[in-house]
């Protein structure tokens, strides 16, 4: 089910949904906390930020921004309607209550894919999601705060540095990395590991996922040929 009626930013465009967060001073809810959480969320499900926003997928393969499209379109009815003294409860990408606190009090409180105990497993959570009862909301998807590429890029430059640093004398050039997938996390790897010097050759299933490095300038060549992406590879690592 698509989210129609839901936001003037959300349009629905040849059967595909296209989210886009607010820009500039005038809002659509009660206060700047409220527009703040909703703009991250419509963030997170933008098409040039999202992995399958159609699915409200945000990135690492399942990690959801909302349980489906009815609790998208419920959280973004209830941040439009939050008072500057109430606060909103979502539980794994469905809003769960709102209650009266006070201005000081956090707009929104965010609990995702809580299990305890015997039941904190993988089956009893699949089985959860098949029912529509939880959703798995990865670190930042769920609870909206997710920048793209650009949040793991950091990360994964300084995991290359360290390693340049104990095992290759402080650079990784002349050294080639070889990996695969392209996604919103494996999808910094390649720029990361460039910017430390080494060339790099990553091996990913999806096409679309290319296209979007290569738009970013993460990537710079694609290849469908074996000893075609091996020649401009090893050609790139002897060159340093």
């Amino acid at each position: 089910m698509t989210p129609k009626g839901a936001s003037q930013r959300v349009v629905e465009r040849s059967g595909v949904v296209l989210i886009r967060a607010a820009r500039g001073r005038d809002i659509s809810c009660k206060g700047w906390q409220q527009e703040a959480a909703l703009r991250m969320l419509m963030n997170n499900l933008d098409a040039e930020v999202a992995e399958r926003p159609q699915d409200l997928v945000v990135y690492g393969g399942r990690g959801k921004a909302a349980r489906n499209w009815d609790c998208f379109r419920a959280i973004v009815d209830c941040l439009r309607g939050l008072e500057n003294d109430e606060t909103l409860l979502i539980q794994s990408g469905k809003p769960a209550g709102v209650f009266r606190t006070h201005p000081g009090s956090p707009r929104v409180l965010i609990a995702n894919s809580n299990l305890v105990g015997r039941w904190a497993t993988w089956e009893v959570f699949d089985e959860l999601d098949r029912k529509g009862l939880m959703m798995f909301g990865q670190m930042t998807a769920g609870s909206w705060i997710y920048i793209g590429t650009q949040g793991i890029l950091q990360g994964t430059y300084e995991t290359f540095a360290q390693a340049a640093r104990r095992h290759f004398g402080g650079s990784l050039k002349g050294r080639l990395v070889v990996t695969a997938g392209l996604g919103g996390m494996g999808g910094a790897q390649p720029l990361a590991a460039t910017m430390n010097g080494a060339a790099f050759l990553a091996v990913e299933v999806d096409p679309q996922r290319i296209r979007m490095r290569l738009k970013t300038r993460y990537l710079d060549f694609m290849e469908t040929d074996l000893d075609a992406a091996l020649g401009r590879v090893l050609d790139a690592k002897a060159e340093g």
